[in-house]
């Protein structure tokens, strides 16, 4: 059997059709395949390796790391330089508030630990979300995922969680003092990146305030210079209660967490004591290639090239038969009429040469969410392909 087959028999499928690329290395942008195929890498692993594949640097960490000590023991009981060094590069850069994190595996993870964090700190249950929204599909994630779709097969799920229209402004006094949290994204991505009303989520960050109620911002996607700043809450100008961190926060290692203040944190202290608890959150190898990546984006000049680079994206893909462009920063959707139009343009950039894809919520539209190192040739040969591929198909 060849290595294909092996993965179609061996490894849980989540659809009829993967993508069954058999790579053999990536770098940079691209990924090689086992045929010799280079591809160019414009979804970033889903916005994960945002400084492209095997950076030099964050793979000496990876390697420096792993030769000295790999797991120890469970999160938060052995004291771990990679661990704290990562903890506390991110808080300097963070509102004062956020000055306590906890490392988790992934953003689904973080999810999780942030609502039970808002149900233990406000002692009540109800958790407010919104339609198109995506935290991850573990069971609480899914509670709070805003698309009856995937999660109708899995219910019941959490009780107690309301879901919002985002930027609906009328919405917003559904936040009462009922109220836990609220957790939404600067930046919905799934939907087909849906940006928000200006001033909407100091809004909700005021309603909030207002009522005693957490709000839990997830910059899972957003997060580490996607869409021009470190972090989107520095373009929205609002402090939350926590925040998401997951993806490329991580270097291209499994990594999550969710911040928030040390005296929020203190609740998981006790009644009951290990209040939440992971063996793997925060593993050494991860956190140095965090740290490496974070270093990284704070030396150069990749997030704030990212807004040009971005319109320059907007500047060259035009096609009639693109109906719409939504972008913030190098999170990019391009709409087509129909999935069965997306998919085939899709496939055929592969075959041209590039890796695209589509959203949970919006399979019509086309995902743009490259390493933020991409070159101007390289969006100008991205785009050459897509449009080259548009043509066609259509």
């Amino acid at each position: 059997m060849t290595l294909r087959q092996r993965f179609l028999q061996h490894v849980a499928q989540t659809s009829e059709a993967p993508l069954a690329i058999e790579t053999s290395h990536a770098s940079g942008v691209y990924i090689h395949t086992k045929e010799g195929k280079k591809l160019l890498d414009l979804i970033s692993g889903i916005s994960v390796s945002s400084l492209g594949h095997s950076h030099p640097d964050i793979v000496k960490a990876v390697q420096e790391q792993a030769e000295k000590y790999m797991h120890l023991m469970v999160y938060g009981e052995f004291v771990e330089k990679p661990q704290v060094e990562l903890a506390e590069n991110l808080c300097a850069l963070l509102p004062p508030k956020l000055n306590s994190v906890y490392f988790t595996n992934s953003g689904t993870e973080a999810t999780e630990g942030a609502l039970k964090l808002a149900k233990r700190k406000t002692g009540r249950s109800e958790i407010v979300y919104f339609q198109n929204s995506y935290h991850g599909s573990t069971a609480g994630a899914l509670s709070v995922l805003g698309d009856e779709y995937f999660k109708s097969n899995y219910r019941p799920l959490i009780p107690g969680t309301k879901m919002l229209r985002y930027n609906d402004w009328s919405d917003l006094n559904k936040i009462t003092n009922q109220t836990a949290a609220v957790i939404i994204e600067p930046v919905q991505a799934e939907s087909g990146i849906t940006v928000p009303d200006k001033g909407y989520l100091k809004a909700i960050q005021d309603q909030c305030n207002e009522h005693g109620a957490l709000m839990i911002l997830d910059e899972i996607q957003t997060g580490m210079g996607r869409t021009g700043s470190m972090f989107r809450l520095e373009t929205e100008q609002i402090e939350p209660d926590v925040l998401l961190l997951a993806k490329a926060f991580g270097g291209g290692m499994p990594l999550g967490a969710f911040i928030s203040s040390k005296e929020n944190m203190a609740v998981f202290q006790d009644q009951p004591f290990l209040g939440h608890i992971t063996t793997f959150g925060g593993h050494p190898v991860s956190c140095a290639a965090a740290l490496a990546s974070l270093r990284l984006l704070q030396k150069n000049t990749w997030i704030n090239d990212v807004e040009e680079k971005g319109a320059l994206f907007e500047e060259l893909l035009k096609h009639p038969k693109i109906e719409k462009v939504s972008r913030a920063g190098l999170m990019m959707s391009l709409r087509f009429d129909s999935f069965e139009t997306n998919k085939k343009i899709i496939d055929q950039c592969i075959v041209n040469g590039a890796i695209t894809d589509w959203f949970l919520f919006n399979n019509y539209s086309m995902r743009i969410a490259p390493p933020l190192i991409i070159s101007h040739e390289e969006i100008k040969l991205a785009c050459t392909i897509i449009l080259k591929s548009i043509d066609e198909v259509v």
